[in-house]
């Protein structure tokens, strides 16, 4: 049991690790155009990051995949920003591409990314070809996601209700913050 514990521990405060505020960057424009009423629509979004993060860990775990880390340390922003950019141009419409479930795809394809920039910190510990400790590792995760996304959506209940902001605008400012944040760490990593 306290190997669970451990590997848990590990997935959750790969999340919430605040030096590493990139994980959490990226929740924040996943979710920035949800609101409570949506929930099951955003937990299966947030569980298919962690799928493709998971995924992305195992294969990474068997050496089935290998990426270079400056690559992985440059994509992880750039998929931050398309989100952002996503955002910034369907704000205020329906998404047709959710409907359709590209998105979901999409989020998959991004948590792969994500998960292949902790692939190098997984793998070093001696537990690395065991699936359970990667399985603990994603409940972690899991667990970090939810509080997170419940964090973003209470903040987001507040700034539309009581300081009055619209969805669209809500939207607006809080993927143009995110996109703020995001451009020096895109520089920083800057591959080309």
């Amino acid at each position: 049991m306290s190997d669970f514990w451990l590997y848990f521990n590990l997935g959750l405060h790969h999340v919430l690790d605040w030096k590493a505020y990139d994980h959490i960057l990226f929740l924040i424009v996943l979710c920035a155009a949800y609101n409570f009423s949506a929930w099951k629509r955003l937990l299966v979004l947030i569980t298919m990051f962690t799928i493709g993060h998971t995924i992305s860990l195992l294969l990474a775990s068997y050496n089935v995949v290998t990426v270079s880390g400056k690559l992985i340390e440059f994509l992880i922003p750039v998929t931050i920003l398309v989100t952002a950019l996503f955002n910034l141009f369907t704000a205020g419409k329906e998404k047709k591409m959710e409907k359709m479930g590209i998105f979901y795809i999409v989020t998959i394809f991004f948590g792969l990314i994500h998960g292949l920039g902790f692939a190098s910190f997984f793998n070093a510990l001696d537990r690395r070809k065991e699936i359970l400790p990667l399985l603990e590792f994603a409940l972690g995760i899991e667990a970090a996601q939810i509080i997170v996304v419940l964090i973003l959506l209470i903040i987001g209940f507040i700034f539309q209700t009581i300081f009055r902001f619209n969805k669209r605008d809500w939207v607006l400012v809080v993927s143009s913050l995110v996109i703020g944040m995001i451009v020096p760490m895109l520089i920083d990593n800057w591959i080309f």
